[in-house]
């Protein structure tokens, strides 16, 4: 794992350079014959649990983060080489706690730090999109996975704000020459 940028004062093009060095491992070539559960939990705020326990290490949340698959049946599970193991997640299995706002109008990049501290930039590859979540109709970001059974960051509250913000009249937020939408700005 790349060590995690300084995500508040790195340029736009230095975040995109250091994501591409940052890519997780295959765990989507990996079936393991080894298979059961394990009592994690992802809460819908983003917070870890293990039997229980919070976990508070973000080193040991980023960790397992990176080994994050969704499967078919839109069940979640950390799969290595040798296991797959399911678990829980309340809502999305991240939520974005910052972002980063350059250019304007069709020219504009938006980046977001994720709580596992990933950094995704807003556009085709990772889109976003409105589905119901626990609060009706939220915006949520395409972090990994294909397109059919996505790992998905929810908004938090003060970046949807924040979005809403550098949105344009018709409350949409452009990134990567593409407008997207943020639903009701409230």
């Amino acid at each position: 794992m790349a060590p995690l940028p300084d995500f508040a004062d790195l340029p736009m093009a230095a975040l995109a350079e250091w994501m591409e060095g940052d890519a997780p491992p295959p765990v989507d070539r990996w079936h393991p014959a080894r298979e059961g559960r394990i009592d994690i939990r992802i809460a819908a705020d983003g917070r870890w649990f293990h039997e229980g326990g919070e976990i508070t290490r973000p080193a040991m949340v980023r960790l397992f983060s990176r080994i994050l698959r969704r499967e078919a049946d839109g069940s979640h599970v950390l799969v290595t080489p040798a296991e797959k193991l399911a678990i829980t997640v309340e809502d999305a299995p991240f939520v974005a706690l910052e972002a980063r706002f350059e250019g304007e109008g069709e020219e504009a990049q938006v980046a977001f730090r994720l709580n596992s501290g990933d950094v995704v930039m807003l556009g085709e590859a990772h889109p976003l999109r409105l589905r119901d979540g626990p609060a009706g109709m939220l915006p949520y970001l395409h972090v990994r996975g294909s397109f059919d059974r996505p790992l998905e960051a929810r908004l938090a509250r003060s970046v949807y704000y924040d979005c809403a913000a550098h949105a344009d009249a018709h409350g949409r937020l452009w990134s990567g020459g593409v407008a997207w939408p943020l639903g009701e700005i409230a």
